[in-house]
């Protein structure tokens, strides 16, 4: 098997698991749908039905942030619970193969909140999602990359941690504010009142570097976080 099979054999163990269970997924959706219900009897005006201003594209990104660290915690327990991170570790494959098929795992996931959340943002805030579907689709995806990346990096450092669920977060949000800002930024000019795709465009190249970068340094470090 090669290295990419050894990838997609990690991710579809987490992905059958999940299925199986579905208690990740069904919570992060929950989750995500109750942060974008209440937010939007607040910034949405009663009378003209029209949202207060550009806040659209913020509330999608702090829907995906909280819903997506609780499946992220949840789904790394499970390795915990069961001892499979020490399976994985003995298994004749690359470790930088667990480590992606991982983060796999985890964007899917997310990509499944989103394929909820986007359109009750669109539904409720009355944002324009089709303005520039392709460029909003490339940001989702490039946005949940990184998030999975870097989620995942810190997630198995706090596995051994009694109290990973109050450190994951302090942790991981700070290394994620520049990433959920490019986001907010591209989809605030992609969704919002006056778009602007060369905004949109600009942000995306940024997600893009901040990806690779966090990508090369997760790769590096693993080896040795794993042996620790």
């Amino acid at each position: 098997m090669g290295f990419l099979s050894h990838v997609g054999a990690v991710a579809k163990k987490d992905l059958r698991v999940e299925l199986r269970s579905r208690e990740v997924v069904y919570t992060m959706l929950f989750f995500g749908a109750m942060v974008i219900l209440i937010f939007s009897f607040a910034f949405v005006e009663g009378r003209t039905g029209k949202a207060m201003g550009d806040v659209s594209s913020g509330l999608l990104w702090i829907s995906v942030l909280f819903s997506g660290t609780l499946g992220l915690s949840r789904a790394f327990d499970r390795e915990r619970e069961g001892n499979t991170m020490r399976g994985l570790l003995l298994a004749p494959i690359p470790r930088a193969a667990i480590f992606l098929g991982k983060a796999v795992s985890i964007a899917l996931i997310i990509l499944v909140t989103e394929v909820i959340v986007v359109p009750m943002i669109g539904l409720m805030f009355h944002a324009e999602l089709f303005r520039d579907f392709p460029a909003l689709v490339t940001t989702l995806l490039l946005t949940t990359a990184g998030f999975a990346i870097v989620g995942s990096v810190f997630a198995l450092m706090l596995l051994k941690s009694r109290a990973r669920a109050v450190l994951l977060p302090v942790m991981l949000y700070p290394i994620l504010v520049p990433l959920l800002i490019a986001a907010a930024k591209s989809t605030t000019a992609l969704i919002g009142v006056v778009g602007d795709p060369d905004i949109a465009w600009f942000w995306i190249r940024f997600i893009v570097v901040y990806d690779l970068i966090f990508l090369v340094a997760a790769l590096w470090f693993f080896e040795s976080m794993v042996i620790e």
